[in-house]
């Protein structure tokens, strides 16, 4: 895929699935810091959005600075509990919904997430002529997902850049 300088660019980070999918496969953190310079790449950022989920714990809130101080917009949820212990936290559709919004200012949108649900989004932003990336980890992304994008980034295939060791 083509790249230039001209492209209005949106980046849409689903925080816990990369979190979760580094943790499982490395036992390590993300660099969301190197990830944004990637999704760029030159081109001109319209927006940055880390969606992330608050369950509470001292550690995130550094965290969610770290993310505000290296130019994403933080969007936080609550993590739910329901009874029995069962819980739930997720960004899909909001995610969803920020991106449609937001495309009449965009060519491009960079979902940084392996998660095959975002396929009918895809299809959608392909309809209506908007270039769609995928940066995540290959082992844990959809099969479909890789197919369906414009554009797949591995971040398995430069661990040294994309994850920072506890």
């Amino acid at each position: 895929m083509i790249k230039h300088k001209e492209q209005r660019v949106g980046v849409f980070i689903d925080v816990a699935n990369m979190y979760h999918s580094a943790k499982n496969l490395y036992g390590s953190r993300v660099n969301f810091g190197e990830i944004l310079k990637v999704a760029v790449a030159g081109r001109r950022l319209v927006r940055a959005i880390a969606y992330v989920i608050k369950s509470n714990n001292k550690e995130e809130e550094t965290f969610f600075e770290a993310l505000s101080n290296q130019g994403f917009e933080v969007k936080m949820k609550d993590l739910q509990i329901f009874p029995g212990g069962v819980k739930k936290a997720d960004w899909d559709v909001g995610i969803c919904i920020d991106v449609i919004t937001l495309t009449s200012n965009l060519d491009v949108v960079v979902l940084v997430t392996g998660d095959g649900d975002y396929i009918p989004l895809i299809e959608y932003l392909k309809y209506h002529g908007h270039l769609t990336e995928i940066i995540a980890f290959g082992e844990t992304t959809s099969a479909n997902l890789k197919l369906y994008c414009d554009d797949f980034t591995d971040l398995s295939k430069n661990k040294k850049l994309f994850l920072i060791r506890k």
